[in-house]
């Protein structure tokens, strides 16, 4: 049972550092961070010094401006018609960027297979064979559907370019 525990820590490390690697979420974090808290910035300065309001500290403009864009709920309302400006402009922003964050890392990652060049495939393929007796069952059964795809697929391709060779039969 360790040795099933300890598999699983390993694909789940090789999973998030291919995550982090190969998909736009740690650059887009950042940028939604570094954002939010210019946005904040910015609406607590221009709601400083506004008659009745309830942003009175960096610290509650950092929670209205994640509670803003995550669609949670705005507790503190701008009262100030810049500060709204802002707001808006910091709600459509940061929530496109968020949104947008996981579309993208989801589809990047997702895709990354399907532009993998054909020699990884080949190399992922015979490093497996090669460690045939330290792989668990379920590894090997990724590997025989994965090398069964590969194959059906390469034998599609031939068979479309046999056919386009082939021209239109008259």
């Amino acid at each position: 049972m360790k040795t099933g525990k300890r598999s699983a820590r390993i694909r789940s490390r090789m999973f998030l550092k291919n995550v982090l690697s190969h998909t736009p979420i740690l650059g887009l974090t950042v940028l939604l961070i570094a954002l939010w808290m210019l946005f904040s910035a910015a609406l607590y300065i221009v709601e400083q010094d506004a008659d009745g309001t309830t942003i009175t500290s960096y610290g509650r403009a950092l929670y209205w401006g994640i509670a803003a864009f995550s669609t949670a709920g705005i507790a503190d309302t701008p009262v100030n018609p810049a500060s709204q400006l802002v707001g808006g402009i910091w709600i459509v922003i940061g929530s496109m960027l968020f949104f947008g964050a996981i579309v993208a890392t989801v589809t990047a990652y997702f895709m990354r297979t399907l532009q993998r060049p054909s020699r990884q495939i080949i190399d992922a393929i015979e490093y497996n064979l090669e460690q045939l007796d330290r792989l668990s069952i379920d590894e090997l059964e990724m590997l025989k559907n994965t090398t069964d795809a590969l194959i059906e697929n390469v034998e599609r391709l031939r068979l479309r370019q046999l056919d386009e060779n082939a021209g239109p039969s008259n």
